[in-house]
């Protein structure tokens, strides 16, 4: 049986391919209704985690499915998982997930067993261990982006999916929590969140939060040799996903978050 080798000396079966029903590509956009539940519980994201990031969680590996299958079986490393609500429904679903996360305060009082303290600029794991490589909304925390897609497509299989999502920053979310101010300026924005909530901002330009932009980083992923891009897309919208993300400048506004769907080239 193949293994899951990692460089700490901590390895996991891995299951080989999944059987079962075919790889379901998104013919058609997701539902209003969907979109309507997922902005829902965005709107209690500070009150009520726990259900937000469980419904953001299950509506994810349904994406990951939809273009690969089903994940039972396989081998999925989830980057930057943070509380690991994508790692445990994954596992939910028979996969072999493990959580490397580098922020021990975003793992929580009780994360899942196994996650590891690892930088997403070299994780602890061998050459094409992932069958699934998932990185939900980290890209625009990262300074360097492309050093971090070049380490999810290394230890990520030849054939294998990668699963990348970001809040592109002149999206109305791109601030984070100080958005939509983001718009007139980062400091501006900080100064007005900390007026208005009495705490300083969790975020700062430039030093947890970067501005990733659409354009540039499509781009950056089609000039690689070493993935293909499967689908471009807005990961929420429930209509015309890949179209808004076809139209430059209208798309670093609309599209609000960017998904892509990635496979790792045959080496």
């Amino acid at each position: 049986m193949r293994r899951l080798t990692v460089r700490r000396g901590w390895s996991r079966p891995r299951g080989g391919v999944a059987q079962g029903a075919a790889p379901r590509p998104y013919d058609h956009d997701p539902s209003l209704r969907r979109s309507v539940a997922l902005f829902r519980a965005f709107l209690h994201e500070q009150d009520d985690p726990e259900a937000c990031y469980s419904l953001l969680a299950r509506d994810a590996v349904d994406q990951v499915e939809s273009y690969d299958g089903p994940v039972a079986g396989r081998t999925v490393l989830d980057v930057g998982g943070g509380g690991g609500y994508f790692t445990g429904e994954f596992r939910r679903r028979g996969a072999n997930a493990f959580l490397f996360e580098p922020d021990l305060a975003e793992l929580g009082e009780k994360p899942p067993d196994s996650a590891v303290v690892a930088d997403g600029y070299l994780l602890p794991v061998r050459d094409g261990a992932a069958d699934v490589t998932f990185s939900s909304n980290v890209l625009e925390h990262v300074a360097d982006p492309e050093t971090f897609l070049s380490e999810l497509a290394r230890v990520t299989r030849p054939g294998g999916l990668i699963y990348v999502s970001f809040t592109n920053w002149l999206s109305p979310w791109g601030g984070h929590e100080w958005a939509p101010w983001h718009w007139f300026g980062a400091e501006r924005a900080r100064a007005r969140y900390q007026r208005r909530t009495g705490r300083p901002a969790k975020h700062t330009l430039g030093e947890n939060l970067f501005a990733v932009h659409i354009g540039s980083t499509l781009r950056q992923v089609r000039a690689r040799d070493d993935v293909t891009v499967v689908s471009a897309r807005s990961r929420y919208w429930p209509f015309l996903a890949e179209a808004v993300v076809k139209a430059p400048g209208i798309r670093e506004f609309a599209t609000w978050n960017l998904l892509l769907i990635l496979r790792r080239c045959p080496t």
